[in-house]
């Protein structure tokens, strides 16, 4: 039985490690361009944060259904309710980034009126606001693969994401000299890697009974 659960919940919580890595390391390589510019990140990418809860609250319930599903050997439905939760992730979380880019104002506005620092916190939102429908897609297309008991690709996105965005960062700052918004494109790439990744694993690996973490 613990080899069943670890073997999905001991991988899923790398997964929150790989995600925590990632914003450390993109923080330390802001930081090099001063104290404005470590502000209006850190602002900006707050934003990544408050969808947190919201795509949580919907990866419970896609869990849930998911895994009682496969277990109960509906495969096809398991599959249309991950997908529908992760359609829906996609739609809202890609409607708040649209809107952040649109107008970052109405949020770093929030914290702060340094030109500098807001400058810094739009630039973000304008490079990787378009990106949040990809990160939701990956996040909720993650859980769906927890209740599959599938969770060493979406693992592996993680990894992708934190490699593009580390490796990538020391070369556009450390190598290149490269400016914010190029660093900032490193994110959005490293963003879109993530989802697409998680989403090419759950279409072309078959899910089934055998996939529950306990049969």
């Amino acid at each position: 039985m613990f080899k069943d659960i670890l073997g999905v919940g001991g991988l899923s919580a790398i997964g929150t490690v790989q995600a925590n890595l990632t914003v450390a390391v993109l923080t330390g390589f802001v930081g090099a361009f001063g104290t404005s510019a470590l502000a209006g990140y850190g602002m900006a990418s707050r934003l990544d944060y408050v969808q947190i809860p919201l795509l949580f609250g919907l990866g419970t319930a896609t869990v849930t259904l998911v895994g009682t599903n496969i277990g109960a050997g509906q495969v096809e439905r398991a599959r249309r309710i991950a997908w529908t939760a992760a359609l829906l992730a996609a739609a809202v979380t890609e409607a708040i980034g649209l809107l952040a880019a649109l107008f970052p104002w109405l949020w770093v506005g929030i914290f702060s009126a340094d030109p500098a620092v807001l400058a810094v916190g739009a630039s973000y939102l304008r490079i990787v606001g378009p990106c949040y429908g990809l990160v939701g897609l990956g996040l909720l297309l993650y859980f769906a693969s927890q209740g599959a008991g599938r969770v060493a690709w979406p693992v592996l996105a993680g990894s992708a994401r934190l490699a593009i965005a580390a490796l990538g960062g020391w070369l556009a700052v450390e190598i290149y000299g490269a400016s914010l918004s190029a660093l900032f494109g490193v994110v959005a790439a490293a963003s879109i890697a993530f989802g697409g990744l998680i989403a090419l694993a759950v279409l072309a690996r078959p899910w089934g009974r055998r996939t529950a973490a306990i049969e």
